[in-house]
């Protein structure tokens, strides 16, 4: 008599290599993330202040540079500087379509004061009930003895 023998049918998936693959693109991720930021090089100011709240809307950022020229972060070429009047136009569309958005200054820290006034003066006029400054924390500093 011949016997006949059933295979059973594996029904179950190694998931470690999955997971090893998975962990790979987390790394790769991380450590790319930070270089995909964008924008104009700022030398920010470093002063120890609260940050703003993160359940906020996306708020509106208006750059000056350390040579006076205008950008505004709404999805524009960030490295194309533009004039006071553009920069009026855009912040007061954005704050038509969207009026509870925070506004936000970013100057270099080498900048003419003037510079940075000026353009807080254009944001209100843009219709900004409140605007805010960009800084960075301080960099802690050993304490020589």
């Amino acid at each position: 008599m011949q016997r006949r023998t059933h295979r059973k049918v594996m029904s179950e998936i190694n998931v470690v290599p999955y997971i090893d693959v998975m962990l790979v693109l987390l790394i790769i991720f991380m450590v790319t993330a930070p270089l995909l930021t964008q924008g104009v090089k700022v030398d920010l100011p470093q002063v120890a202040a609260e940050p703003v709240d993160a359940k906020q809307k996306e708020p509106l950022v208006a750059t000056v540079d350390v040579e006076g020229n205008y950008y505004l972060s709404v999805g524009d070429d960030l490295e194309q500087g533009i004039d006071a009047e553009t920069l009026v136009q855009r912040v007061a569309a954005v704050l038509r379509h969207q009026p509870g958005t925070p506004v936000l200054v970013r100057g270099d820290a080498n900048v003419n004061y003037g510079a940075v006034i000026t353009v807080m003066a254009l944001l209100q006029k843009a219709g900004a009930p409140s605007v805010g400054l960009i800084t960075e924390t301080p960099e802690k500093r050993p304490v020589h003895r």
